[in-house]
């Protein structure tokens, strides 16, 4: 059966029954319906003082156009603790309809690990990111009625882009304002994708209404005659902006295919954004149960340097443990094996991709000094020889292997990593160490994390963006945190090199200061923050049919 197939055979709790677990009344839910619901900002008010539970972060390896299947074993993670007896919750990023009608397909896990209900939560959900869009582009369309109405900001140059929550390479760069009305300033323009728009970080990294509110008016959204910012607040749009995201900011409560409770909040991009889901969600998630289980997206070098960095440094918390997901097709394919033969044992290419998941340990170990176990996921196509072969090489570098077969087996194949993971969060938690200091100068932060987690051997920073350096310290803004757009293939900034040999240096193409989501952007080689759809996207396989049930999502 497909993912999809399992997920409208599997008979699904009524979410009020899910919230009980969590022991939050009805009083406290608005509901979308039977199984899915908000939760009300009072929840958080009356745990606040509980103790936190232990932090899981579920990472992965460089990922491949295969899929490694991470949201697959977070899911399978929290269901194994709640089959062992322990009081499990989730903490995930929502889906982007770009990936669901693109190449990557949704984010709700596989198989019999996932989160339901599957097609509502790929398509519009509770509509947290429809309303991100219509912030952004309110405030699109309040810059060009200023300047319509004769721009008494003397506003220049207008950085603000519009968006959607779709692939579309063709809106990169647009020109708009070509009516030839009278007054209408034509001017060049682009779309983001919506989880690349800046509101979706801040909605992130807020901790309330009223920290969403204040972040929105801290917004660049161009510069005027001076060079000087103009801020969202000068436009006073942050008031409309926040009434839009009034039911946004509150976190989505659904469940998993085993009825293990799933708070889903948030959803940016790794590779162009900070790649965590919510700070408001996390929090709380921690509060309502024992072992809270929180994704970051693509591989440790993005989304767990992100996490780590940004949003654990924000919030003040760190993760008990780390989970770093690999598959044996994924280290073939990076051990230099075309996709057609990773099925086929081959033991000398595994060992070469190896070469990759011990970067990531070693940053994950010794870089940010935290405890980490690896999860196979495995398929039914794998070598024993070459588990085997896995798990001996990293015993040797004292690290602990668990397969993990939920896809197949639902939480019965997280039992191992369940009861592994159980006795790892019982040693002392250790301290995160981050990769650079808040005081450093920004080039410093980029090459700190440039040569630290991406073993570059340094920058090549073109002289426009090394301008806008310049000019973001002189605006006073050298104290917050980078946030590098990096292809998510390779630990360099080339998504072809996916072995590393050579020395390599990381090349910075712009810098974007992010005043209201407080931290920079540092865009490299060839990002996009508008990807584009494939030669045959996911679309095509997507239908409704004679009895209006949706088909084709995977």
């Amino acid at each position: 059966m497909t993912d999809l197939e399992i997920a409208k055979n599997t008979k699904l709790y009524d979410i009020r029954e899910i919230a009980k677990k969590l022991e939050i009344d009805e009083d406290n839910l608005e509901l979308y319906g039977k199984y899915k619901a908000k939760i009300s900002e009072k929840v958080y008010e009356n745990v606040k003082e509980k103790q936190d539970g232990k932090l899981v972060l579920v990472t992965a390896i460089s990922p491949t156009p295969l899929g490694e299947g991470k949201t697959t074993i977070s899911i399978a993670v929290a269901d194994g603790l709640a089959r062992i007896g322990k009081k499990s919750i989730l903490a995930l990023r929502e889906p982007s309809l770009g990936p669901v009608f693109g190449i990557k397909g949704g984010a709700t896990g596989g198989g019999r690990a996932q989160v339901a209900p599957m097609e509502e939560i790929n398509l519009h959900f509770t509509g947290d990111i429809h309303a991100i869009t219509s912030a952004n582009n309110l405030l699109s369309a309040i810059i060009d009625n200023h300047i319509y109405f004769g721009n008494e900001l003397k506003i220049k140059n207008v950085t603000w882009k519009r968006c959607v929550d779709l692939n579309d390479r063709q809106l990169r760069v647009v020109e708009t304002g070509l009516s030839n009305e009278k007054k209408i300033v034509p001017r060049r323009d682009g779309f983001d994708i919506s989880v690349a728009s800046e509101i979706m970080a801040i909605l992130c990294l807020s901790e309330s209404l009223e920290d969403l509110k204040r972040r929105l008016g801290n917004i660049v959204i161009g510069y005027n005659e001076a060079g000087e910012p103009v801020y969202a607040r000068d436009l006073k749009a942050q008031g409309a902006m926040a009434v839009l995201l009034k039911d946004a900011i509150k976190p989505n409560l659904i469940q998993t295919l085993e009825h293990t409770p799933c708070i889903m909040h948030g959803g940016p991009f790794a590779n162009i954004a900070h790649g965590c889901n919510s700070i408001v969600a996390t929090r709380l998630a921690l509060k309502l149960a024992d072992y809270t289980i929180t994704e970051a997206g693509f591989g440790a070098d993005l989304g767990a340097e992100k996490f780590l960095d940004i949003k654990c440094r924000k919030a003040n918390i760190s993760p008990d443990a780390v989970v770093c997901v690999a598959t044996l097709k994924a280290l073939k394919y990076h051990g230099g094996i075309d996709k057609e033969n990773l099925k086929e044992e081959n033991l000398e290419a595994l060992k070469k991709g190896m070469e990759n998941l011990y970067r990531h340990i070693d940053n994950l170990k010794n870089k940010f000094g935290l405890k980490v176990i690896i999860a196979l996921n495995k398929f039914n196509t794998d070598s024993e020889t070459e588990i085997n072969y896995l798990r001996e090489e990293l015993k040797k570098k004292g690290v602990e292997l668990s397969l993990v077969e939920s896809w197949a087996k639902g939480s019965e194949g997280a039992i191992d990593i369940a009861k592994k993971l159980v006795e790892l969060l019982d040693k002392p938690k250790p301290k995160l160490n981050y990769t650079y200091d808040l005081k450093d100068s920004i080039i410093t932060k980029i090459e700190k994390v440039a040569k630290n987690i991406y073993g570059a051997e340094g920058l090549e920073i073109e002289e426009e963006a090394l301008q806008k350096i310049k000019n973001i310290e002189k605006m006073g803004y050298s104290n917050l945190p980078v946030c590098i757009a990096k292809t998510q293939y390779s630990f360099s900034d080339d998504p072809k090199l996916l072995q590393i040999d050579e020395p390599f240096k990381i090349h910075v193409q712009d810098v974007v200061l992010k005043a209201g989501a407080e931290f920079i952007v540092i865009i490299t080689g060839k990002i996009m923050t508008m990807p584009g759809l494939p030669k045959q996207p996911a679309s095509e396989q997507i239908d409704i049919d004679e009895n209006g049930e949706i088909v084709g999502i995977f």
